[in-house]
């Protein structure tokens, strides 16, 4: 088991969440339909749409918006959405992979292309900063579920490769293939996880400082706002004294 360095939520500030809470739904909606769409309706058949559904019960979505996000797929009356991914550097040479799902690539295009280019940034070829990342499942639980060592412990005997904890949330990293049975072994001590999905992880991290964290932070609000964003992952380092400067 890897070293259990103190975890960043590496997509964007939590307090920023809670105020796109209807944004949100939207986005996990558009998950559910997906995932719906590719398999079978039923989550404990679709290893995809069971995380689906999980992350927006975890995000307190109500149980009609869910049933309707997956009837939609049912139906054969969703839209056509792909999934694409961008990547491109924010301010400081900070590394960032932009992952959507989208009906119209053009747009989306345009759209993360303008975000970069305003906010100190610059859009990149596919490829240009996935080499410095590792495709990996993450499960993530709350920081209620028990300490480092009861998670610790947890992880170790359901099978998963690292652990990285704060005194908020549990990050519990596992090859690709294992996310699925790990997140079921996970279950059994720990309870539903708050999310479980595909993730990149950063192999190096670069800090960054006040100026640089206040420009970056608001590319990726920016690119967050956009209906057709669903993540966003970097690989930098905000220390607790930078993010209590910006508040």
């Amino acid at each position: 088991m890897a070293g259990h360095s103190k975890f960043k939520n590496i997509m964007h500030r939590k307090g920023a969440q809670d105020k796109k809470r209807s944004a949100q739904f939207s986005k996990l909606s558009r998950e559910i339909t997906v995932a719906a769409k590719m398999g079978m309706p039923d989550p404990d058949m679709n290893p995809r749409l069971r995380a689906a559904v999980n992350a927006a019960k975890a995000q307190s979505m109500p149980k009609d918006n869910i049933q309707r996000a997956i009837d939609k797929a049912s139906k054969g009356d969703a839209e056509n959405y792909e999934e694409v991914r961008y990547e491109g550097y924010g301010p400081g040479g900070v590394a960032l992979i932009v992952e959507a799902l989208t009906d119209n690539r053009n747009r989306t295009a345009t759209n993360v292309r303008t975000a970069f280019a305003k906010n100190g940034g610059n859009l990149g070829a596919s490829g240009a900063v996935s080499h410095g990342f590792e495709r990996l499942g993450l499960i993530e639980y709350p920081g209620s579920v028990g300490d480092e060592e009861k998670v610790l412990e947890a992880a170790i005997e359901a099978g998963a490769d690292d652990v990285e904890s704060d005194g908020e949330s549990h990050a519990i990293w596992v090859a690709i293939e294992n996310l699925h049975p790990v997140a079921r072994e996970l279950e059994k001590s720990l309870g539903e996880a708050e999310g479980v999905k595909l993730a990149w992880k950063p192999g190096l991290k670069v800090d960054v400082d006040e100026g640089t964290a206040a420009t970056l932070l608001k590319l990726i609000d920016v690119l967050d706002d956009d209906d057709d964003v669903q993540t966003v992952w970097g690989n930098y380092e905000i220390s607790d004294e930078v993010m209590e400067k910006l508040g």
